[in-house]
């Protein structure tokens, strides 16, 4: 370890009291500054160079080693000269027109991948001319870089990260789903609204009488009839059972009789006679003609009555 000279320090202890290694006081600082001994700086201290140690027993040691003449079997080491191809090395001349750039990190890094493969070219020849296994056998064991626990932790993670993906799948598609049947559902609403709307202008139309057909009516039994007959294909007729039947051979049967002017389905539905200039008084009329069936005022009905009484 060695400080700098002429620091603040050097040029204190010059003093008999500096030798002491006691603390300087304000006085014996002026007195210093007065003689020049202060100068400008730091007391820094600085570390010096290490040595460097000249093992040549260590050096000639390392050499002999590298003169041993060992076979080829126990160094296996292959040296190749710049290739641009993996048959084998090149000449100088070749090589030195293919120079590789070493700025360029593709052409650095492909020079040494076709070196590797060249190197292996030669040297699995030379192995198996030895009788030397190159390949793994089938039941070769080796212990792994990390512990069981530590991969049960990675697979844990690697598992549970996978399950969060297909839950963020499965949300997805569930609210794709929910959004197509929104859509589904608001065009179902919006064709009924159509329909009822368009059927609402049809019954107001023939209620005013400036139409008289009623094709929505025609249209619902239609519809009515096809469920019915799609029903009726599915069910099997069958005719009445022997109690019904031993009634009529003893009793006979000559058809209903109460309520055969009653109105039914078919007869309701059916209003192919109905004409609504007639029923309702509200078709077209001709000038200076007056209107069948009207009905008469108040006043005229009164007197009406006052003539039959």
């Amino acid at each position: 370890m060695m400080a700098r000279r002429g620091s603040l320090s050097d040029a204190a202890w010059d003093s008999d009291s500096a030798s002491e290694g006691s603390a300087l006081s304000d006085s014996e600082l002026q007195e210093a500054f007065s003689r020049g001994a202060l100068k400008p700086g730091l007391n820094v201290v600085l570390e010096g160079r290490p040595r460097a140690p000249n093992d040549v027993d260590g050096l000639k040691l390392c050499l002999s080693e590298f003169k041993r003449q060992l076979a080829w079997v126990e160094r296996l080491d292959v040296t190749l000269g710049p290739v641009t191809d993996v048959t084998g090395p090149v000449s100088h001349s070749a090589s030195d027109k293919d120079a590789v750039d070493p700025e360029n990190d593709f052409q650095r890094e492909m020079s040494f991948y076709r070196q590797a493969q060249a190197a292996v070219l030669d040297a699995l020849p030379r192995l198996r001319k030895l009788q030397v296994p190159t390949r793994r056998p089938d039941d070769y064991f080796a212990e792994m870089a990390k512990s069981d626990q530590q991969m049960q932790k990675i697979r844990q993670k690697l598992k549970s990260k996978q399950e969060a993906m297909e839950k963020s799948e499965k949300a997805k598609q569930l609210r794709a789903l929910r959004k197509y049947g929104k859509k589904v559902q608001t065009e179902i609403l919006q064709k009924r609204q159509k329909e009822k709307k368009s059927m609402l202008n049809a019954v107001k139309k023939y209620q005013k009488g400036l139409s008289d057909k009623l094709d929505f009516l025609e249209e619902e039994q239609t519809s009515s009839q096809g469920k019915k007959k799609g029903s009726g294909s599915q069910r099997i007729k069958r005719g009445p059972n022997a109690k019904r039947r031993y009634k009529n051979q003893k009793f006979g049967f000559g058809g209903k009789k109460k309520g055969s002017k009653w109105n039914t389905k078919e007869s309701f539905n059916d209003v192919s006679s109905f004409q609504a200039k007639v029923a309702h008084n509200k078709g077209p009329r001709k000038a200076g003609k007056k209107a069948l069936n009207k009905r008469p005022g108040k006043r005229a009905r009164q007197k009406m009555k006052s003539r039959a009484r």
